[in-house]
């Protein structure tokens, strides 16, 4: 079994072959899948998909593209989404200083509310970063004096500082297809330090495929690649890669029924 930790099964690329997608990842052994929330006022559409398959689940939040345009998500409303059955993880929140599309104090008050609401829930954040280490770094110490919350650090491609950090903050670390990819030597070295219970494997498909479905649309299924590259960085065999990151799934996403 595998799980395809994050994707977004509600993108207009999947819009004519849902069903197709979503067989082809069962099928490939991948009988769990979280569509991940960019927009909370578009969560109607993502519950409906959710809603829809038995193998998929959801989140719901705001990506930091998005936080200039729902500054006005509170946390109570997020909670009373988060109550729904499919409803497994908070977000995507968190900081992109890549594209900068929102503000960043947008962003900055973005990520907050959405950590008051994990800590209120237990669900995991599901947590944005790209180029923004230092301040995430710094957002996610204060915040955890405050109190812990559960916590992923996604598609995972900033410095090892960031990574340590999340881990000594008891989060997670998810890798994606940029871990498959040939000049991301730095991305499986800290993979290679990730502590074994740490891991999670993701697509966030339609983006980012990996090799060697590279230049394709992504899709669920192709969890599977990735997490056979995991488990060549890690040491460990395919079988054990499955179990392993599974494992992890369930113990972070204790929400969500296991089949």
């Amino acid at each position: 079994m595998l799980v395809d930790s994050h994707c977004h099964l509600d993108f207009p690329d999947f819009a004519e072959e849902r069903d197709a997608v979503v067989a082809r990842a069962v099928a490939a052994g991948v009988q769990r899948m979280v569509t991940i929330s960019t927009r909370v006022r578009r969560f109607d559409q993502i519950r409906a998909i959710a809603e829809a398959y038995d193998e998929v689940y959801c989140s719901v939040g705001t990506h930091p593209h998005n936080a200039g345009e729902e500054r006005d998500v509170t946390a109570a409303e997020l909670i009373e989404l988060s109550s729904h059955p499919k409803v497994v993880a908070i977000g995507e929140a968190g900081l992109d200083y890549h594209y900068d599309k929102a503000p960043r104090d947008a962003q900055a008050h973005g990520l907050k509310v959405h950590i008051e609401v994990a800590r209120i829930t237990g669900l995991p954040l599901v947590i944005h970063a790209r180029a923004a280490d230092e301040d995430m770094i710094a957002i996610l110490q204060d915040e955890s004096r405050i109190g812990s919350f559960p916590f992923v650090l996604h598609c995972f491609s900033s410095g090892a500082r960031l990574a340590e950090v999340g881990v000594e903050l008891d989060g997670y670390v998810s890798f994606s297809g940029i871990l498959t990819f040939r000049n991301s030597q730095d991305i499986r070295d800290i993979a290679r330090n990730v502590p074994h219970d740490r891991l999670l494997v993701e697509t966030d498909a339609p983006f980012l495929a990996p090799v060697p479905h590279r230049g394709r649309r992504n899709e669920p299924a192709y969890v599977a690649d990735t997490a056979k590259v995991l488990a060549d960085t890690i040491g460990v065999d395919e079988t054990e890669i499955r179990r392993l990151t599974t494992d992890n799934f369930f113990r972070l996403f204790s929400k969500m029924p296991r089949p």
